[in-house]
């Protein structure tokens, strides 16, 4: 019977239905790779863009993010606490004056209104004054002592947002405490400057003595240091962004609340030891507000720090280090800011290299990610399912090509089994292996795929071709790079797939010409030449045809443009180019199509341009060479090869 565990959602399991798999992932990123773009290059492009219907992208979170810093700034407007303070003030200083108006004879009253008068304008000075005044209104007395205290819990809580419940009415007894801890804690900064500790025990205690300032309940020093770091830094970016006269007088209302020396001195040596220690934090950068509620000093220091998380966010996101992707990206901090979708998001995204490796399609190579030969094949796949999905007939399914007669005798050797071999099983060796694996055991023997062995046989070549594919720089400026690339891995996977007795050989030319494995051709892009070489690719087919004697031997041609270059034996370079093409390679070029021809190689030819040079020299190759020429644009080219190939096969 099936088992099952329930558990209560926290927001980090997968939501029922997830569905990235290796399949849709190789669906999106081939498209990308087949334009060119190396394996690392189209992850990056798919973490991007994310899967439609299925998760969002960096972009996407990026654009979220940026729509949360705007709500933020049309939100309220920095410097409120002043204007708040100044209304509270003379609201404290009118009830004190109508107090003192209503002792019409009392010599005192006229003398306090007249030093009520006498004050400054500014509400720090206001504070100042009144701290040793003997009020005569009880209520003005209430909102004054209340209006200090909460100024008190501001000014402390723009240093220390951990502590503001830690803070309340404190006594003079707890405001020593407070004063004991903050010479503590710089005193482990200032190890931790020096490099001397502090050790995690020493933490500890700390934590011990003083952990009711902390409800947070801090791990570790850094953990502490960077919490103090992100309060402290928004208070400097806070004074950075409002006027002179603005900053001024915060910092002298903070003074007046903050008359303790020795406590601002411990206040003073931790900022120092802070932004010292934390130097690549945003200390001094101005924040732009632009909303029109006025907020307090605590309200704008919340907001300036919700924006450094996600300015901090932003800058992970877009973070091209190497490593792991998105390493970088604090999955808390994202699901404060955008919630528990955006960290599933995340996470996803994290999963898509780690999910490509682990299932073969792409294998880590001097730190860069390459494809596969099992990722080729499904490259392959791709592409060609795509060639069968535009073909009318021959559908999927109607080409099995396996015959028994295509294989060779068997030579009495056998060897481990590999998926997609058509070969026999060897029943006797792969039980043999199997037991041996599995070791002496009274139950069933189980087998493992790596215990097939088959049977070997001999090779024999039914069909040899070359496929010869023009990579000079003209064929991306005219758009025919993706698919003569798509066609070719089509091919690959067709001939692998449904006929193994075949052989292919790969070619790839624009000055030069070379052999290209399927799975560099999946990954390379056109060559930045000029020059297009066929005599060189001619010779190296016809080479290379050469070793299947007895098998049927053509030559596939794709390009879009005549030859400009040929072979220079004794030159300064390996090659002669010319543009216009000059007539000796003119020349040379049908020269070695002839040596082609002589040898029993059928060449059709397939033209993705249709200027008249590349006609006059197309018209005249296949007649030398009695071959075909088809005039194909676009993905016609994929289904104009294949079906010729399958159309060889199936009537030779």
């Amino acid at each position: 019977m099936p088992r099952y565990r329930y558990a209560r959602w926290d927001g980090t399991q997968e939501p029922i239905g997830h569905d990235l798999t290796v399949e849709s992932l190789i669906d999106e990123l081939s498209e990308d790779i087949l334009q060119g773009l190396d394996p690392q290059q189209a992850i990056r492009q798919l973490m991007r863009r994310g899967m439609r219907g299925r998760f969002g992208g960096i972009n996407n979170l990026l654009e979220r993010l940026r729509r949360a810093g705007r709500r933020e700034r049309e939100r309220g407007q920095l410097g409120g606490m002043l204007e708040e303070v100044r209304q509270q003030m003379e609201e404290i200083l009118s009830l004190e004056r109508a107090a003192l108006a209503e002792r019409t004879d009392d010599p005192e009253a006229r003398m306090r209104e007249g030093y009520l008068d006498d004050l400054p304008a500014d509400p720090a000075s206001q504070i100042n004054g009144l701290k040793n005044y003997d009020f005569a209104s009880p209520d003005a007395r209430k909102k004054f002592n209340e209006l200090l205290e909460r100024l008190r819990q501001e000014v402390l809580g723009s240093a220390f947002r951990q502590m503001t419940s830690a803070m309340q009415n404190m006594s003079p007894e707890q405001m020593q405490r407070m004063k004991d801890m903050l010479g503590d804690l710089n005193r482990m900064l200032e190890a931790r400057r020096n490099g001397t500790g502090p050790s995690q025990d020493e933490f500890d205690e700390f934590m011990r003595r003083y952990g009711d300032f902390f409800p947070e309940n801090p791990r570790n020093l850094d953990e502490l240091m960077e919490a103090l770091a992100k309060r402290m830094a928004a208070m400097s970016r806070l004074l950075a962004s409002l006027s002179a006269e603005q900053r001024a007088e915060l910092m002298s209302l903070a003074e007046s609340v903050l008359d303790d020396l020795d406590l601002r001195f411990e206040v003073d040596r931790l900022a120092d030891s802070l932004r010292d220690l934390f130097g690549d934090m945003d200390w001094d950068s101005p924040v732009d507000m632009e909303g029109m509620e006025p907020l307090g000093l605590r309200e704008s220091l919340d907001a300036i720090e919700r924006l450094a998380d996600y300015e901090e966010l932003e800058r992970a996101l877009k973070s091209d280090r190497s490593g792991p992707p998105l390493e970088d990206v604090d999955v808390e901090k994202l699901r404060r800011t955008l919630g528990d979708d955006a960290v599933r998001d995340l996470r996803r995204l994290r999963e898509i290299e780690k999910l490509l490796e682990q299932s073969g399609f792409l294998a880590r190579q001097g730190g860069h990610l390459k494809l596969t030969p099992r990722g080729v094949r499904k490259l392959g796949e791709r592409a060609l399912a795509r060639v069968f999905d535009r073909l009318a007939v021959d559908r999927p399914g109607t080409h099995d090509a396996r015959d028994a007669g295509g294989l060779g005798e068997p030579t009495g050797a056998t060897r481990p089994w590999r998926f997609g071999d058509p070969y026999a099983i060897d029943v006797q060796r792969t039980v043999h292996n199997a037991v041996l694996r599995q070791g002496p055991t009274k139950g069933r023997v189980k087998l493992h795929p790596d215990d097939f062995e088959a049977v070997e046989a001999e090779n024999r070549t039914t069909a040899a071709t070359a496929l010869l594919l023009d990579m000079s720089f003209s064929m991306p400026m005219r758009g025919n790079w993706e698919p003569a690339k798509r066609m070719a891995l089509a091919l690959h996977s067709l001939i692998a797939s449904k006929y193994p007795e075949d052989q292919l050989y790969i070619i790839g030319f624009s000055a030069m010409a070379r052999v290209m494995k399927p799975e560099e051709l999946a990954e390379v892009g056109w060559e930045h030449e000029y020059g297009t070489n066929m005599e060189h690719a001619f010779n190296l087919a016809g080479r290379l045809l050469a070793k299947h004697p007895v098998a049927t031997k053509q030559v596939l041609l794709v390009t879009d443009g005549e030859p400009t270059a040929h072979l220079w034996p004794g030159g300064p370079e390996p090659f002669y180019f010319s543009y216009p093409p000059v007539r000796e390679t003119l020349e040379r070029t049908y020269k070695e199509a002839m040596r082609l021809q002589k040898a029993g190689v059928t060449m059709n030819i397939f033209m993705l341009e249709d200027s008249p040079a590349l006609f006059r020299f197309i018209d005249r190759l296949a007649r030398v060479v009695e071959g075909r020429v088809f005039a194909v644009h676009g993905d016609e080219l994929g289904e104009f090869v294949v079906r010729d190939y399958l159309n060889r096969r199936q009537s030779a």
